[in-house]
């Protein structure tokens, strides 16, 4: 199914969502960074290259089907304007309309489980860690109970050029933390770029999102403070029935 332009499909969870996320006080996003989707059926509404998350709208949001790009993924003969052409949707009140190249993050993530929420921004904090010398391991380990609670175990993908490249690898190392723990991570962070959060409710892609903020600045914190401490002994704790349920109300885990 091709791109196309269908204000109807944007729910209130998504705008609001959206809106949310890009509060200035939150860092999360400035300018046009950040894009945010819903999974409708076998579809993402998705939000528009070159639209702002703080004052969008409903006519700032595209559809595209979920198969169509992930074929186009997968398929190593995908060029740059083939891409282009299947993420333009439009022309609507004067301006093309076209799915922001990030799509093939949210993408990817439906490529492997129906999650509702997929959310990607790039926080001040976290970006200042996965731009360090550090980035790979900087969020490896857990430094303090609700971090765990929210993040669970975040994945860690390098850098890559936004658009097929970042698709591909983005979709590779999913499909890796997907065969070691048998489902997909609540965080994502892009090296030298931002964060994911991946939920099956809007609230709960918030929370992911935020909780990755504070998780960064107790970071930077820490080292000011003359180093980090990790958590300890977390795995039997993680897999506590209990932990679990309280993970998937708070976090919007699918687990």
């Amino acid at each position: 199914m091709s791109a196309r332009i269908a204000p109807e499909a944007v729910s209130d969870e998504l705008l609001e969502m959206t809106l949310a996320l890009a509060e200035p006080e939150r860092d999360l996003v400035i300018l046009s960074e950040g894009n945010t989707s819903e999974l409708v059926g076998d579809e993402i509404v998705v939000k528009a290259s070159g639209s702002s998350m703080r004052t969008a709208t409903r006519n700032d949001f595209v559809t595209v089907g979920v198969d169509e790009l992930v074929g186009l993924l997968r398929d190593p003969s995908t060029d740059q304007d083939r891409l282009t052409a299947a993420l333009t949707a439009g022309e609507a009140g004067g301006r093309a309309l076209r799915a922001s190249v990030e799509s093939l993050v949210h993408v990817a993530v439906r490529a492997l489980a129906p999650v509702r929420y997929v959310a990607h921004t790039h926080p001040t904090d976290v970006v200042s860690l996965v731009a360090s010398q550090q980035a790979a391991t900087a969020f490896a380990e857990p430094v303090y109970t609700d971090e765990l609670l929210i993040l669970g175990r975040p994945l860690f993908v390098p850098y890559a050029q936004p658009g097929l490249e970042l698709g591909r690898l983005f979709l590779e190392r999913l499909e890796g933390y997907m065969d070691e723990h048998g489902e997909l991570p609540s965080l994502v962070l892009l090296g030298n770029h931002g964060i994911v959060a991946i939920s099956q409710t809007a609230a709960g892609a918030e929370a992911v999102s935020m909780m990755a903020v504070k998780s960064a600045r107790v970071r930077l914190g820490a080292r000011a403070a003359g180093g980090i401490a990790p958590l300890g002994g977390t795995a039997d704790y993680f897999d506590r029935p209990d932990f679990a349920e309280r993970r998937t109300r708070l976090a919007g885990t699918a687990s």
